[in-house]
């Protein structure tokens, strides 16, 4: 059997100074991705709140939150630390209750961590750069690649 190579080949930019330009854009300045990302995430929580939401609607709002963690481990938003935690809790029970009963359906205190929550993503996003928003991404792929990522619904052993 050959022995497989370390060589792993890089992928090349077009526009290598485009892409460090774009990346010092703030990202508020690509008005209209991020006002459509605003609009869906809004939709899904509001869809959450009056008890129609949809498992898509609960994958919008993960992908939201750990987001927001991964911009406040970036270092935007230090001060709401308690504010991260108890929305991703929030989150989190809202999914497992849903996984089983498959209706997702808020508490008080749930829905007041996730209009938090929201608002802190909103706020984020008016001042980070387009390179902090990839490097947020990367952060999320990187956890749930390796598995350090909560998850909501636990394999139950045979």
């Amino acid at each position: 059997m050959r022995k497989r190579s370390k060589y792993r080949p890089k992928p090349v930019l077009v526009n290598p100074l485009g892409y460090v330009l774009e990346g010092l854009e703030p990202a508020r300045s690509h008005g209209s991705h991020i006002l459509d990302l605003k609009i869906k995430n809004h939709g899904a929580m509001a869809n959450l709140t009056q008890g129609k939401a949809t498992r898509a609607d609960i994958e919008l709002l993960i992908s939201m939150v750990n987001i927001v963690e991964a911009l406040y481990r970036l270092g935007f938003g230090e001060d709401y630390g308690d504010v991260v935690a108890d929305g991703l809790n929030a989150l989190h029970e809202v999914g497992v209750r849903g996984a089983n009963s498959h209706k997702f359906i808020l508490r008080a205190a749930e829905m007041k961590a996730l209009n938090t929550i929201m608002e802190l993503h909103d706020a984020q996003m008016d001042v980070i750069t387009v390179k902090d928003l990839d490097n947020a991404c990367e952060i999320v792929a990187k956890e749930i690649r390796s598995k350090k990522a909560r998850p909501i619904v636990r394999k139950e052993k045979a």
